[in-house]
């Protein structure tokens, strides 16, 4: 069954939010993108659909209008990254994230040289608090810290956009400047549960924080109706970007 088709407009405020597609199969994306119809413009596939027909399923998106972020994170040695990289260039797709090693970007920026692919850079993962980074060996390192240097990393690298916790916007926009995107998942509209996320904030909070663009999952794919979902926390953008 085909989707809807409705051209976005350039500049469209839709556009900053990007709807994370986090369902098994590409027949409940496709009824979701359906349901949502034209309050969504961006939609974000990450492991889940990926590995599960969501490559296909991205062009399928960005034959009708949509644009699509692909999340990734990937990580490898430098060429095996390049590479990689620029095999999802040939898919057309707006956004892809890898991890925030100097190594991985300086092969991400490489594969992607002459496309119209931005990279995002994934700085430390919203599920990640203090704790979790002493765990994984980074002591003592406070998560801002580490996400703040890896930021100055990207930003000399040339990495297009961060990744990273609204929380930590304001301190990433300072240290990469005006022209970089800084994409932030773990919003929750006031109420939702927070899940298995640690650094969360509204949609307004985030964009008033300084985010281009606000990745929401399951506060929209698990409403009962995704298209007002969709729409409402557009409103909440509209009104703080205003």
């Amino acid at each position: 069954m085909s989707l809807p088709t409705k051209p976005v407009a350039a500049g469209d405020i839709r556009d900053k939010l990007i709807i994370g597609l986090d369902v098994p199969s590409v027949e409940e994306a496709r009824s979701l993108v359906e349901r949502i119809g034209d309050a969504g413009t961006f939609y974000k596939i990450g492991y889940q659909l990926a590995y599960a027909g969501g490559f296909a399923f991205a062009r399928e998106l960005i034959d009708q209008g949509k644009k699509v972020f692909l999340d990734l994170k990937l990580h490898d040695i430098g060429n095996t990254v390049e590479e990689g990289v620029r095999s999802v260039a040939r898919l057309g797709v707006t956004f892809l994230t890898v991890h925030a090693y100097p190594q991985t970007m300086r092969a991400a920026v490489a594969g992607s040289a002459g496309t119209d692919l931005k990279i995002l850079a994934v700085t430390v993962l919203t599920s990640y608090d203090d704790d979790d980074l002493v765990e994984a060996g980074y002591a003592p390192v406070p998560a801002a810290e580490l996400v703040a240097r890896r930021a100055r990393q990207a930003r000399e690298i040339g990495i297009d956009g961060i990744v990273c916790a609204a929380t930590e916007a304001q301190a990433v926009r300072a240290v990469v400047g005006p022209d970089r995107l800084i994409v932030t998942p773990g919003i929750r509209p006031a109420g939702a549960d927070a899940g298995d996320q640690k650094r969360i904030v509204t949609p307004a909070e985030g964009i008033r924080l300084g985010a281009d663009h606000l990745v929401v999952a399951r506060p929209i794919v698990k409403a009962p109706d995704p298209r007002a979902a969709a729409e409402a926390i557009v409103r909440e953008i509209a009104q703080a970007a205003g």
